[in-house]
């Protein structure tokens, strides 16, 4: 099979030949149609989160046919859990530490074949386009988890408007909140764009909304933001960091903590998170906004998505 396989930190992705995996007990043979690019790869290509045994395939957002019989599943970036640990018994299998991660622990879906736990996979319908349902397995969950965590706030703010804020703003519009959207200073076509999903207000990143958020979500990986979102948000709000890793945050005064505002992390997913999704996304209904690319074209996809080339998010199609 044709794969795009990650050797080393700071190098693109390799073109590589390799032997179909076999699937061992409880596994499913998956043939890949889609899988989703995320920042998440980016992080792994520069080493901000370490992948301990390369090479590896990289990929966690993949739609395929599993073989036999063809049926439709997705596999996500939780792969496995010990599922004995505390946090696995309390209904937190995010928190596992001897969790794996698809794409990082185990081979990925930037590859024509796959193999994954089928505890850990989700059915899917053979009836949406594979492509746009890729971005909603990582993008979509952890943007839903974060949007869970926010509470039920009527004024929404999303700093950083790629993949997963794209997918949130739908659900928190459909659940009638407003939605705020922050860019990079000048990114005038971006902006655009989360106004063509709806959003109430967009701007850049620097800017003070034109009144107060009751929760805000960051989902770009920049530090900096966090005093500049807190000043944002009004008494006894809520902020969520979306990311897997973020740049150092900086000193800040007190007050912007003070009147009980709130911010917490988020850390992976769960498959509750992902049952709830993906039954939410139909009803809303969530439209991806995809850029898709050969399997072969997987590092300019990632350069792609490091410049913030495209709305949405990028796919690759075997």
């Amino acid at each position: 099979m044709r794969a795009m396989v990650f050797e080393q930190v700071g190098r693109p992705l390799v073109a590589a030949e390799r032997e179909i995996p076999r699937a061992g007990p409880g596994q499913l043979l998956i043939e890949v149609r889609a899988c989703g690019v995320c920042r998440t790869d980016l992080h792994l290509l520069d080493g901000e989160v370490s992948v301990d045994h390369p090479p590896r395939i990289l990929g966690h957002q993949i739609v395929g046919a599993a073989q036999p019989g063809g049926r439709i599943v997705g596999v996500p970036w939780l792969g496995w859990t010990d599922g004995d640990c505390v946090y696995c018994r309390g209904g937190r299998e995010n928190l596992c530490a001897n969790a794996r991660f698809t794409g990082r622990d185990i081979d990925g879906g930037m590859a024509e074949w796959t193999v994954a736990d089928e505890r850990f996979c989700f059915a899917l319908s053979d009836g949406h386009p594979a492509e746009q349902v890729a971005p909603l397995l990582c993008a979509g969950l952890i943007g839903y988890r974060a949007l869970r965590f926010c509470g039920d706030p009527p004024r929404l703010g999303l700093y950083g408007f790629g993949a997963s804020a794209h997918i949130v703003a739908q659900v928190a519009l459909w659940e009638g909140r407003e939605v705020f959207a922050f860019t990079r200073p000048g990114d005038e076509r971006t902006q655009a764009f989360a106004r063509g999903l709806g959003v109430t207000w967009a701007g850049h990143s620097a800017e003070p909304p034109p009144e107060p958020l009751d929760a805000a979500i960051i989902f770009a990986p920049d530090g900096a933001l966090v005093p500049v979102a807190l000043r944002a948000l009004a008494r006894g709000g809520t902020l969520v960091l979306g990311g897997i890793h973020m740049s150092d945050l900086p000193s800040m005064p007190y007050e912007l903590l003070w009147e009980e505002r709130v911010v917490r992390s988020v850390a992976n997913l769960t498959r509750r998170d992902g049952e709830e999704f993906l039954e939410l996304a139909p009803r809303v209904p969530v439209r991806t906004t995809v850029n898709t690319y050969p399997l072969e074209r997987a590092n300019e996809a990632l350069q792609d998505l490091r410049a913030g080339r495209f709305s949405g998010a990028a796919v690759l199609v075997p």
